[in-house]
């Protein structure tokens, strides 16, 4: 089955695979018009064709519109009361003519200093006046959490303003001191952190061998050959040489105009040269050791490689790597237990969507939706297409076994996007930052989507479209063929109402309060702190562990399932996620109305599982390899008893 059904996909992939954007059959219930003009000799993004333009009933374009008067009010902008405002992301001019000024960068959450609140790491880009020294660089920002609501930015006396352009970022600890460390993905040299433990990092990036020099994008944190260190892998985007920048009508991309429906845009990124991903082996001592091909994970065509994720698809405890190209296949490699991987993408099906079209892969949300222990994949891309949802076709309920979870050694996904309810809403969308959270704590994973323009141009034409754009939320809801998601319409003044040029987002439980929020990173502007307001009473409860001496000590790529409320739900430890971004690595589980907080049973990096009793709901439990609950909070503040209130 497998072999017939690679060949069918690859023999399709060559026929629609060529410079230009070609046309697929589209589902029937969409718009048919001729096929976008985004190219003249150039290639731009992977679409689905051109469709309709869709206005709310105010006449305004439903990416910046579709607001109603009342509803179910999930998310407050708290941007400004909590002190974020006063950050800006800058990243080249406004008018966006090179491709590098277009892309945006994420956001990292981080518990920098072990007080058990989640800190915020904004990652920002740069301009080519900075990098030539005529204006002051672009800082990041390290938002210390105050506890109260409150944050305060400490990038410069901790030492991580990266002045550099900056892109991805993810958090790990690498050196398994207990400290979380910060990996930033630049165009030009990377940086690597290291926690000193007393709020400041020193930047070992080129000791260790990892600053690379390229245009780094989206990098993941994993130990993939199991000796309890965390290993890095860095996905390299598009070869960018600012003494020939891809400009139209130049030599950099053979004389060629750039167009977008007739408009004159930046070129790419198809018709420019790609760099190459990378994977780092921890050797122990600091230092990390290039091992792509030994490893089985060269990029030998040199995609476009924007998210990385470290997870286990398969079940059998050892981390596989995904990674989202844009206007490519994507990449799924499945470890084979031996220092080596094996690409499964086509084989596995995603790498192209159900038209067999290779899409302009940008965020990836990892989640089990179904509830059934298999971990699925949402995929962000371009407008004029739909967003997928890849369904994981193993075998359901990650049953223990010993040694691991039961699993058919399948590897399969099937494009469910229409059939789930995303497809049709998300068409006029730029999609980028996106995460499963169960926002009601229902115990059921919800959709998150951050959206934006790439073409500031969109604003001057009566295209249906805008280059800030509002998020999307979709509810898991039951459906008569299963689980599906259903659109929750923007309230006015609410943060779903919010109108951003978004990238980045990162999702977690900022407030210690057991309800997910979402920090978004827009293209030159100040963040956006969406905190999680729904009304819902429902009970929950959150993990924060730690790795024995044979695990990785943040226990990276351990796989939690939950057995509580009549359901049994799996949520993973992962360094990566979204577009180029690192959420909360806490597993989060929520509970509805059940009053026990069931049973944990942890899958360990190490290959130990351990079944953990978790004593009462509502609390954030510290679990450690070997020993159980170590600790607990309530409210934020240690609990009186690990069962107790404060």
């Amino acid at each position: 089955m497998f072999v017939a059904r690679a060949l069918a996909i690859g023999l399709l992939t060559v026929l629609l695979s060529t410079p230009s954007m070609c046309r697929p059959q589209q589902d029937s219930t969409q718009e048919k018009e001729p096929p976008p003009s985004q190219n003249g000799n150039m290639g731009g993004n992977a679409t689905g064709g051109t469709f309709a333009a869709v206005y709310d009933d105010q006449k305004r374009p439903i990416t910046a519109g579709g607001f109603v008067d009342a509803g179910t009010v999930v998310f407050q902008d708290v941007t400004k009361a909590a002190g974020l405002s006063g950050w800006i992301h800058k990243m080249g001019t406004a008018e966006k003519k090179l491709i590098i000024e277009a892309d945006g960068s994420g956001v990292g959450l981080i518990d920098y200093d072990n007080d058990g609140w989640l800190d915020i790491y904004m990652v920002n880009g740069s301009t080519f006046d900075a990098m030539d020294g005529k204006e002051s660089a672009p800082h990041a920002a390290l938002f210390h959490n105050n506890h109260d609501g409150t944050f305060t930015d400490v990038a410069a006396k901790a030492g991580v303003t990266n002045d550099r352009w900056g892109f991805g970022v993810t958090i790990g600890d690498y050196d398994n001191d207990g400290w979380p460390d910060i990996f930033v993905a630049n165009y030009g040299k990377n940086r690597l952190y290291r926690n000193n433990h007393d709020g400041t990092f020193t930047d070992v990036a080129e000791k260790a061998g990892v600053a690379l020099g390229g245009w780094s994008s989206g990098a993941t944190w994993g130990d993939y050959d199991g000796d309890g260190r965390l290993d890095l892998f860095v996905a390299g985007y598009v070869r960018f040489d600012r003494a020939d920048p891809p400009l139209a009508g130049t030599r950099a991309v053979n004389f060629s105009s750039c167009q977008f429906r007739g408009t004159p845009v930046m070129c790419g990124p198809r018709g420019l040269k790609g760099e190459p991903d990378h994977l780092f082996h921890n050797n122990g001592d600091g230092t990390f050791t290039e091992v792509s091909a030994k490893a089985g994970v060269v990029d030998k065509n040199r995609y476009y490689g924007f998210e990385s994720i470290f997870v286990d698809i398969n079940g059998d405890g050892k981390p596989d790597l995904v990674v989202g190209n844009d206007s490519e296949p994507n990449f799924l490699y499945i470890n084979k237990g031996d220092g080596t991987f094996e690409d499964q993408g086509y084989m596995s099906g995603f790498a192209l969507n159900k038209d067999g079209r290779e899409i302009a892969s940008m965020g990836i949300a990892a989640g089990d939706y179904e509830n059934n222990g298999l971990i699925d994949f949402a995929v962000t891309d371009f407008s004029d297409d739909y967003k997928v949802l890849y369904h994981n076709d193993g075998a359901p309920d990650g049953r223990s076994v010993a040694g691991g979870v039961a699993n058919d050694g399948d590897a399969t996904f099937t494009d469910v996007s229409y059939r789930a309810g995303i497809a049709q809403t998300s068409i006029p969308f730029v999609g980028w930052g996106d995460g499963f959270i169960d926002y009601d704590n229902d115990g059921w994973l919800d959709l998150f989507m951050v959206n934006g323009h790439v073409y500031p141009q969109v604003d001057q034409h009566g295209w249906g479209t805008t280059y800030a754009e509002r998020p999307l939320l979709f509810h898991n809801v039951k459906g008569e063929k299963g689980r599906r998601f259903e659109y929750v319409p923007p309230v006015k003044g609410t943060g779903l109402a919010i109108v951003t040029p978004g990238r980045g987002a990162a999702f977690g439980d900022l407030f210690n309060d057991g309800k997910i929020d979402v920090v978004i990173s827009p293209i030159d502007g100040p963040p956006t702190l969406l905190r999680n307001v729904n009304d819902d009473h429902h009970h929950w409860v959150e993990l924060k562990l730690t790795g024995g001496p044979k695990s990785p000590r943040d226990a990276m790529c351990a796989t939690v399932f939950l057995k509580a409320n009549g359901m049994r739900m799996r949520q993973d430890v992962l360094s990566s996620g979204s577009f180029i971004s690192s959420n909360d690595q806490r597993p989060h589980f929520g509970l509805g109305d059940a009053t026990d907080a069931g049973t944990a049973e942890i899958h360990w990096p190490s290959g130990v599982i351990e079944t953990v009793k978790l004593p009462a709901v509502d609390r954030i439990y510290s679990v450690a390899e070997g020993r159980g609950i170590t600790a607990a909070l309530c409210g934020g503040i240690p609990c009186k008893s690990s069962g107790s209130k404060p």
